[in-house]
């Protein structure tokens, strides 16, 4: 390796002049953070869901007391293409 070489490419570059920052002032040392109206809607929405129960007691309740008085009954035609219907949308 050559010496020389380094000390020219040093001068080049001027490395060894290093430039001094000067301090900037006062800082602030707290940070704000503002959520949009958006952002606290789409809490709400969620917080809503997150709440709310997973199956909708009414209907049930509902087919329930269908079922236990006989009253409820499905076409089997009906059932089928359903049933169908949901095959294709994973197929």
């Amino acid at each position: 390796m050559r010496i020389d070489a380094y000390n020219q490419i040093t001068q080049v570059y001027g490395v060894k002049n290093k430039a001094k920052t000067a301090p900037t002032g006062k800082t602030s040392t707290t940070d704000k953070i503002e959520i949009s109206s958006f952002g606290k809607e789409l809490q709400i929405a969620k917080q809503a869901v997150a709440n709310s129960s997973d199956v909708r007691e009414d209907k049930v309740a509902d087919i329930k007391a269908r079922l236990a008085n006989g009253t409820y009954h499905v076409d089997a035609a009906t059932f089928a293409d359903k049933l169908l219907e949901s095959y294709n949308g994973i197929l």
